[in-house]
């Protein structure tokens, strides 16, 4: 529908109604050195022939990308195949509301439960909810969800090998409830997270990414049993959803929230975002999850349908009742990963992670030969970290060949300040994991 101004002759009618005699005085509580004097200097309107041309030029500054990139660290570079835009883009799709009246939403309402099914498989637990803003939020919201579940919320244990930004949402998300935030520490050799018995003593949740931030493969069934000696329920934390294709479920090794970034499956890079939030947990807890669920049930002739169901969310419950203030799912995004998992299928997913994995241990041994020590001695899976004597020349070489090498460690770790973060996926090709050692000096 076009947007159709008010008329002079409606203008006039309403400031009758009103009793003023004009639309400036609609603002007379603004303070006067609040109010523009003069008029912004904006450009006139372009055609579209202009104004395409005007966005490919700022497109065309971009020199990023003419780069090969190995970042990582939570968003991730992979192929999105051309048939996800195909069917995403679809109007019924990309122009669907909430899906309140399943009478005219089944479409909607049953990606969304395919969704929820393939996110719970994936993640080893039973229940998945429509999924969550992004990977970030759905930690906080885990950690919420501990805290309804603990009858005396005082502390938890956060692992300090978690995604650093993932870490500062979560401590945003809690900073006015006044509990106690233990961060437990990895060790330096292995970079697995130490699970300390007295520092998680007494609180109601412990939170443990899996891999870890730093690529490291967590020992997630003793953190497991050890958090079940003490009862205290485990969450996981998994920014690169591709990797449990390889290694084992969190569900499977006993976690009992498992929480996910999906961006891997078929969302673009895009600047960071938006992406899209994974949520699974054990079935005697789903009344406690956060966002809204999809359900199936029979209709009035018995056939099968799909409809909203333990939406406790704040637009359908007092808010003091309410199981989180998320206020819908991330429908797009996660109709794509719903897409990217049904095209791929298990075993397509499993030859992907597969490549990953192996892409990473090349470049890994290649740098290996070079001298470059790799800062971690457990197993990784795609991404993994490199000490070097020259972090930044070695940094600055690979730009000067047009090769983004990963993250420096330095912005969120001081003592891992000579170290980098470096991701390799099925994108990378082997001529540019040369180009990558070659920046070796």
């Amino acid at each position: 529908m076009k947007y159709l101004p008010h008329s002079d002759k409606e203008i006039r009618e309403m400031l009758a109604v009103l009793g003023i005699s004009s639309i400036d005085a609609l603002f007379d509580s603004i303070p006067e050195k609040f109010k523009l004097k003069n008029l912004l200097n904006i450009p006139s309107g372009l055609s579209e022939r202009e104004l395409d041309n005007l966005l490919k030029s700022i497109s065309d500054s971009n020199i990023a990308k003419d780069f090969t990139i190995f970042l990582g660290g939570g968003i991730y570079n992979h192929y999105i195949p051309k048939v996800i835009d195909n069917l995403l883009l679809r109007q019924e799709f990309y122009t669907a509301y909430t899906p309140y009246q399943p009478e005219i939403s089944q479409g909607t309402l049953q990606a969304i439960y395919e969704f929820q099914t393939m996110v719970a498989s994936i993640l080893g637990l039973d229940v998945a909810n429509a999924s969550m803003y992004d990977g970030s939020t759905a930690a906080a919201e885990a950690v919420l969800m501990a805290r309804r579940l603990s009858k005396s919320p005082k502390k938890f244990a956060l692992s300090s090998a978690v995604h650093p930004e993932y870490r500062s949402v979560i401590k945003t998300y809690l900073k006015h409830l006044g509990d106690e935030i233990v961060e437990l520490p990895f060790d330096n050799l292995s970079g697995k997270t130490i699970f300390d018995e007295k520092l998680v003593e007494g609180s109601y949740c412990v939170v443990v990414q899996y891999p870890n931030f730093f690529g490291v493969i967590e020992d997630l069934d003793c953190f497991s049993s050890k958090a079940k000696e003490m009862r205290v329920p485990l969450i996981s934390v998994t920014t690169e959803p591709l990797s449990l294709l390889l290694i084992k479920s969190p569900g499977s090794l006993g976690v009992d929230i498992a929480v996910a970034e999906g961006q891997s499956f078929g969302v673009p890079m895009c600047v960071g975002g938006p992406t899209v939030g994974w949520f699974a947990a054990k079935k005697e807890l789903v009344r406690n999850m956060p966002g809204r669920l999809v359900g199936e049930t029979t209709d009035g002739n018995g056939e099968r349908v799909f409809v909203l169901t333990l939406s406790t969310r704040e637009q359908h419950i007092r808010r003091e009742k309410a199981t989180s203030n998320i206020c819908t799912n991330s429908g797009l995004n996660a109709l794509a990963n719903a897409i990217y998992m049904a095209y791929n299928g298990v075993e397509g997913l499993k030859r992907l992670s597969v490549e990953n994995h192996l892409k990473a241990e090349f470049l890994k041994n290649r740098l290996k030969e070079k001298g470059i020590k790799v800062r971690f001695s457990s197993d990784t899976f795609n991404e993994f970290v490199v000490e070097l004597d020259d972090v930044e020349g070695f940094y600055n070489n690979a730009l000067s060949k047009k090769v983004i090498p990963g993250i420096m460690l330095k912005k969120f770790y001081s003592e891992l300040e000579d170290s980098i973060l470096i991701t390799v996926t099925e994108q990378n090709t082997e001529e540019q994991i040369e180009m990558l050692v070659s920046a070796v000096t």
